[in-house]
């Protein structure tokens, strides 16, 4: 089976016959209008689409972003010996690295490559691997990591440890599967045992004060700044967060997908102090960024009723799950989330340095956390 790449540097460049070959694009995150708000509003990051071709038709699709991150961000919140943080560190030279994503750095699942259907998955799989080989060969950067990767893919996926990639889990994303018979929150609560739906009850009256409103484009575009602020907040206070979004991009999906992209603001005393958004994906509903006025969070309660108002959200849209993403993994389980295991893979640009690199990726450990079960 003969197998070709070929690599675009913006969206608008890819024939159209490409994503009509691979037939992904009823899945958003796999179009061409998605990848190019990203594209249009943050360009400190070079974006590359790699397309696998067979006789000339697209059968696979690999998304790529290179961004900068300080190594210390990455090393300070993993769990590993003193002397190997200090051996990793040194190796990067206590620097700000280059790092080529295949998957999309702002989404926490598997949105980052598409094997076209009927095609065999390890040898188009393979070409994807020999294709960002090509790309990180010809840039300036020292590390790549393929992100977010199920179960279900990884006898595809650990063939990338031929290319001398070693797999590492991160934190699972946390998903809540909603009963179709749910019509209201309250139905949902009514399923919660005792403790867990007064709590659920708890969040929302501390944070009654705050009034709510669903932001169309021309609210974000207003409240930019604040958005934007409030979102670093979150960034400053996450564990490890390897690049900040431009919120311009969120001006861009709201005038491409309209209801089904989601931003509410919540205000106290006209003072915008917290934020949720959300991408209703078929009938998967995806939290996507928040943002919170920490200095108020547990007086008002936001972050909880944040949790609330997406369950909320899920039953109105009449989706099957809520994709919670990763972080604050316990809290979220107190509402009804299940984990769901990702593997990422990485590996130094050069064959030495990898060397030294593979223990300290294998010695990464996810933080435990207790997954409580509040459902009746």
């Amino acid at each position: 089976m003969s197998l070709n790449s070929e690599i675009f540097k913006t969206v608008d460049s890819i024939p159209k016959s490409y994503w009509e070959g691979l037939n992904c694009t009823n899945n958003l995150y796999y179009s061409p209008k998605f990848l190019k708000a990203f594209e249009l509003a943050n360009t400190d990051i070079e974006f590359n689409y790699i397309f696998i071709l067979k006789d000339g038709e697209a059968v696979a699709f690999a998304n790529t972003q290179i961004v900068t991150i300080g190594i210390e961000t990455i090393t300070k919140n993993i769990a590993m010996s003193l002397k190997l943080r200090n051996i990793v560190n040194n190796l990067f030279c206590n620097n700000h690295i280059k790092v080529l994503f295949c998957g999309n750095v702002f989404l926490s699942g598997e949105y980052g490559t598409f094997l076209k259907e009927g095609e065999p998955k390890v040898e188009t799989f393979k070409a994807i691997a020999r294709a960002v080989k090509k790309l990180y060969r010809g840039k300036r950067l020292s590390t790549i990591f393929l992100k977010d990767f199920e179960d279900e893919s990884l006898y595809i996926t650990d063939h990338l440890k031929t290319f001398g990639y070693a797999s590492m889990h991160v934190e699972p994303n946390m998903i809540i599967y909603l009963d179709a018979a749910w019509i209201s929150f309250e139905d949902y609560t009514a399923a919660l045992k005792s403790k867990y739906r007064v709590k659920a009850n708890r969040a929302d009256a501390k944070s009654d004060v705050l009034e709510s409103k669903l932001f169309s484009e021309e609210d974000i575009k207003m409240y930019l700044d604040e958005l934007q602020t409030l979102y670093q907040n979150t960034i400053d206070n996450a564990d490890f967060n390897a690049q900040v979004l431009n919120l311009n991009t969120y001006t861009q999906l709201k005038n491409t997908y309209k209801e089904s992209f989601i931003v509410k603001g919540y205000f106290l005393e006209g003072k915008l102090v917290g934020f949720l958004s959300a991408m209703q994906n078929g009938d998967h509903l995806d939290a996507h960024f928040i943002g919170i006025d920490y200095s108020i969070n547990k007086k008002y309660a936001i972050y909880p009723r944040i949790l609330n108002d997406y369950v909320r959200l899920g039953i109105e849209t009449k989706s099957s799950q809520i994709n919670l993403g990763r972080t604050a993994s316990e809290i979220k389980s107190t509402l009804g989330a299940q984990p769901k295991t990702l593997t990422c893979y990485c590996r130094h640009k050069y064959a030495l340095p990898n060397i030294i690199l593979k223990p300290f990726v294998k010695n990464v450990k996810i933080k435990t956390f207790k997954q409580h079960q509040p459902f009746k």
